[in-house]
Formats: structure tokens, C-alpha cells, sequence
């Protein structure tokens, strides 16, 4: 129930108490109820029903604010390791028009030098409906029982020619600065693209033995519909998919999770950890679910990475149970309150990267359709 309806059927109810009140003094045949009984009815009505009715309307009206917010159902456990908490969300976010979201450019020469010393830590915020100084449960990272959940062979649910797997491939590693390939060992890299060959696909490139990165796997995938639209929450949404560089937020990794904003399910929901102008973002890689794994291939989600419930399993799976290990930090403007997107790195006062406890896993949004490329290795 929305809050603005909470909020009515709270005013109809004080209403009703005060037609009461305006019976009971004017008609001599109900003044069996004194002046005293009629206040102390009113009393326990705003106390026991209407207060508490203004206490849920008023938190669930700041849950609507934020149109990727999402309510959860069963985070995995803590993990040990404090993570750095720059990008936090205050427990009551300010009211504010978003600004436009960050977009990557080529940085394929580009090593990062962004210096950031002095950085405040703390053990949480207010995230995702979060409130209060205390962070939620973090996962636990489980163990799975082969040494490889995912052995690379492309072989498998793989759609592309050999000049494609080529393209991408091609296209990927020219996209990472030597410091981003140095600082990760497996790489998501999603292609947003409306239309192409490459396009609506979630690749993962694994390192081998010499760190180079091969292609494991291919999979069909949906990102956001790039439109505006109305949520189920009556809010004004963007529905895009940002382009630009990623990590995962190792506090929100959660087998079971439930959007509010679009009141729907998200299973193996991996978020990323990126906060946008004072607000952790709400994007994440999941499973498609309903009708929406039908349309996987096509820009058919709300801003999330949608891919198949059984490779969304694998993945969470492969990442909480492989990857795990220490990543740097991307760059936090503290005056835009933004995390950089572009592949910029957080250092500290001497240089050297900030570091923090997570996965070692890089996503790379790219609006790549692959129509030139592929072309040019045939």
C-alpha cells in the first residue's frame, strides 16, 4: 500500500472520531458518554492508531524517493574484512533532482592518478532501506565443492561465430587501462547495445595462468529499456543502463531479493557498488524472471542486468565462491558525492591504491553493437 493512501484512510478515520465527538455533545440520548470518556478515546486514537499509521507512511514515502530502491529478503551472512564505506548512503537522504549519470570514455591508454587522501571510514549507512549508523548483514562467502564452478568452454550457450567471440574479445581488452587488468581477475563485460551481433550479451572473461583474459562464456542478456517511465510506485523512473566501469558491493549479494521500487522479484542479485550524487544505486546483475526471461536479448529491464535464473545461479555462485580477495577502490568525489564510473582509482595522500576486502570482479557496460568490428575479421 502506497503511503499517499495510508495517509488518506488516515485522515477518513480522524474524521469519523470527530463526527462522533459532534454526535455525542449534541444529541441528549448519547450523553451517556461524558466530555472526559470522548478525550480519552481521542487520546488513544492518535496514539494507538493514527501515530503509528504517520511513522509507516512517513518511512515508506522515503523508500519510494530513491526509484531503485529495493526491499531484501535474505542476505547471505557477514564476511569478516570491514569494507571501506565511502559510498554509503545517509540514513535520510536529501530530496533532490538526480543529475545525469556519469558515462565512460575511452580510456584504453589511460592510467589512473586521482589522489584521495584523507578519506572518512565508517562500518555503514542507510542503503537500500537500511536505516540507522549500523550497516546490514554482509555475506558470507560460500565455498563451493569443485575448485571451478565454471570451466571456461565456450562451447556452452555460446551464440557466437568465431570472428565474433574474436570482436569482443578484441573490443574488451582494449577498453581496460594495464592498472584495471592488473587489479582484477575475472571481467563481466556487458554490451548495451540495442542492435548487432554483439549486442544484449553479458561476457565473462576469466584470467589463465599467464593473466591473460580468455572468453569463458556468452550469455543472452537484457539491460535497461533507455526510456522514461511511470514505476509501480507512481514515480517518474529513467530506465537506463549507465555505461562505465563497476565493482560489485560485497554487502549486497543476496540469493533472494525483492525490488520495492518495482515491487519484483531479483534473484542472485549482485549490486553494484556505486553511489551517484549522495545515493547508492540500485543496479544490479540478476535473474530474469516471468515474462522477462522471454525477452532476454533485448533492452527489457528497468536499468539491471538481466541474465537466465540458471546462469545467474552459476555466476553468484562462481563469484562468491572464487573471488573473493582485495580490490581497489574507484575515486569518490566528496563534493558531488560520486563514485567514479570511468576508471578512475582511489589513492591515498602517498600514491599508492586504496584497497578494500570484496571481489576481485570488474563489470564494463559498453554500448557495443559489434556491427564494424565483426566485419573486420571475417
Amino acid at each position: 500500500m502506497s503511503s499517499l493512501r495510508i495517509l488518506g484512510l488516515s485522515y477518513l478515520a480522524t474524521a469519523s472520531l470527530l463526527t462522533l465527538a459532534v454526535v455525542f455533545s449534541d444529541h441528549t440520548a448519547l450523553r451517556f458518554v461524558t466530555g472526559q470518556e470522548v478525550d480519552f478515546l481521542s487520546h488513544q486514537y492518535q496514539t494507538q492508531l493514527l501515530a503509528p499509521i504517520l511513522q509507516f507512511a512517513r518511512v515508506e514515502d522515503e523508500k519510494a524517493f530513491d526509484p531503485q530502491a529495493s526491499v531484501p529478503l535474505a542476505p547471505a551472512g557477514p564476511i569478516e574484512t570491514r569494507v571501506l564505506a565511502h559510498a554509503e548512503v545517509p540514513a535520510t537522504p536529501r530530496r533532490q533532482v538526480a543529475a545525469p549519470l556519469i558515462t565512460a570514455p575511452d580510456i584504453s591508454e589511460m592510467e589512473p592518478t586521482i589522489i584521495a587522501p584523507d578519506l572518512p571510514q565508517s562500518d555503514g549507512g542507510g542503503a537500500d532501506g537500511y536505516g540507522g549508523s549500523a550497516s546490514p548483514p554482509l555475506p558470507k562467502f560460500s565455498q563451493p565443492n569443485s575448485s571451478k564452478l565454471l570451466p571456461p568452454d565456450i562451447s556452452i550457450d555460446s551464440a557466437l561465430t568465431p570472428a565474433e567471440r574474436a570482436a569482443v574479445t578484441s573490443r574488451f581488452i582494449q577498453a581496460l587501462a594495464p592498472q584495471m587488468m592488473k587489479s582484477f581477475d575475472l571481467f563481466l563485460y556487458v554490451s548495451k547495445a540495442k542492435k548487432g551481433p554483439l549486442a544484449q550479451r553479458l561476457y565473462v572473461f576469466e584470467k589463465d595462468s599467464s593473466g591473460t583474459p580468455q572468453l569463458a562464456y556468452d550469455w543472452a542478456a537484457s539491460t535497461g529499456r533507455e526510456q522514461v517511465e511511470i514505476s509501480p510506485l507512481g514515480l517518474r523512473t529513467d530506465t537506463d543502463t549507465p555505461v562505465g566501469y563497476y565493482e560489485l558491493d560485497p554487502s549486497r549479494m543476496y540469493t533472494a531479493y525483492h525490488s520495492h521500487s518495482w515491487d519484483q522479484s531479483m534473484p542472485y542479485a549482485m549490486f553494484f557498488n556505486w553511489e551517484n550524487q549522495g545515493h547508492q544505486t540500485g543496479l544490479a546483475i540478476h535473474a530474469a524472471t516471468g515474462g522477462d526471461i522471454g525477452r532476454l536479448g533485448t533492452r527489457a529491464s528497468a536499468g539491471c542486468v538481466h541474465i537466465s535464473p540458471a546462469h545467474a545461479e552459476l555466476l553468484y555462485q562462481l563469484i562468491t565462491g572464487e573471488y573473493k580477495g582485495a580490490m581497489p577502490r574507484f575515486a569518490f568525489d566528496s563534493v558531488k558525492r560520486t563514485m567514479s564510473n570511468q576508471g578512475e582509482m582511489m589513492r591515498d595522500a602517498s600514491g599508492k591504491l586504496v584497497m578494500a576486502e570484496g571481489y576481485k570482479v570488474l563489470i564494463d557496460i559498453e554500448d557495443f553493437s559489434g556491427l564494424n568490428m565483426v566485419a573486420a575479421v571475417k
